[in-house]
């Protein structure tokens, strides 16, 4: 149902009216909360290499302006009459979705991620409720259907939780649902964003974890992570020492490159999961690699409201978090270029309470 105009409400956000054009302030209107909504005073706001995707137009269907930001971490101001679960005070998040359909199969078993009919993206999206288009965390408060909101523990630093909305369940959700474990061996490609939230998660759930990186240099932090070896996976010898030794393999990396090398590290029946997009199709893989050893090459996108709620619980239980460089807003763009750069362990943070509401 779309909202009366005098019901919508002026919010001081970060976004931009062109893909060519740098973020800069700009005023959004929320809708005011409904009977089953949240409102909530956003703290800080992970940065993605999503938001640069779409703020740029690389992946195409940007709706301009846009607001990005899909890791939300803040306070409930308001509550409609009909919440439940949630105060005003309370600490939450908002990760990458903010409604689907609700009635097709994959949301019934939890899984809106994969919604048949649609989801809803916390950005860049067509709202329902406004007849316009979502807009994100880059701005000083959300409202969002409380079944779209999660509980973020007191126990975790709120900033350093923040990327816990996208990395932390983007990487959670494949290892969870391949049962990792103590016993198993893991291999984790890349060590960025995604790839150190990965190292954490796999050896907290007790697997041994192998990083593969390009980067030699990337060693000693990669065992402070929990990374029991490291090999660069340009060394083809490094490489060999690990055929058919790896039950699992998730692969964090977004550009293209040869699969084949990392299929051939994996045991029988062993899985290699990617959770990168490239934006050109990586070298086709060789099927040999997958008939004689029954191997299995998947893929795995973020995770259903559930899960990620029981990922913010595990991290909280194991006191994990993301790397992260707090920034304040009017660094963004300067962010991005780094960002391209990887000059940043590991991922950037949005203080929004101290300086957009500032």
């Amino acid at each position: 149902m779309l909202e009366k105009t005098e019901n919508l409400q002026k919010t001081a956000a970060y976004g931009t009216h062109s893909a060519d054009k740098p973020l800069e302030p700009l005023t959004i209107e929320r809708r005011q909360p409904g009977p089953r909504d949240v409102q909530i005073d956003i703290d800080y706001c992970g940065v993605c290499h999503t938001d640069i995707h779409f703020v740029r137009n690389e992946w195409g269907g940007t709706a301009y302006p846009i607001v990005p930001g899909h890791e939300i971490i803040g306070r409930v101001t308001a509550v409609g009459d009909e919440v439940t679960g949630f105060e005003p005070g309370q600490r939450v998040g908002v990760g990458c979705l903010v409604d689907s359909c609700r009635t097709c199969p994959d949301c019934k078993e939890g899984l809106e991620q994969y919604c048949q009919n649609g989801f809803t993206l916390t950005y860049n999206s067509p709202d329902p409720h406004t007849g316009k288009m979502t807009y994100g965390g880059y701005s000083s408060q959300v409202v969002v259907d409380q079944d779209f909101v999660l509980r973020v523990s007191e126990k975790l630093d709120a900033a350093a939780a923040a990327p816990l909305l996208c990395a932390g369940i983007t990487t959670y959700s494949p290892l969870n649902f391949w049962n990792i474990g103590p016993g198993q061996k893991v291999g984790v490609v890349g060590l960025g964003g995604l790839g150190h939230m990965a190292v954490k998660i796999a050896h907290a759930m007790g697997a041994e974890v192998v990083l593969f990186t390009t980067s030699p240099g990337k060693t000693e932090d990669a065992k402070r992570l929990g990374a029991s070896e490291v090999v660069v996976s340009k060394n083809d010898d490094e490489m060999q020492q690990h055929a058919g030794s790896l039950d699992f393999i998730l692969n964090t990396v977004a550009a293209p490159h040869n699969l084949d090398a990392y299929l051939s590290l994996l045991k029988r029946d062993g899985t290699m999961c990617l959770v990168g997009v490239p934006g050109e199709p990586h070298p086709a893989p060789d099927i040999t690699n997958l008939v004689f050893g029954r191997r299995k090459l998947a893929g795995s996108l973020i995770g259903g409201l559930k899960e990620t709620q029981e990922m913010l619980d595990f991290c909280a239980e194991h006191g994990i978090t993301s790397d992260v460089e707090v920034i304040n807003i009017e660094d963004i763009n300067d962010a991005y270029e780094r960002m391209l750069k990887s000059d940043v362990k590991y991922r950037f943070v949005i203080d929004i309470d101290g300086s957009l509401k500032q």
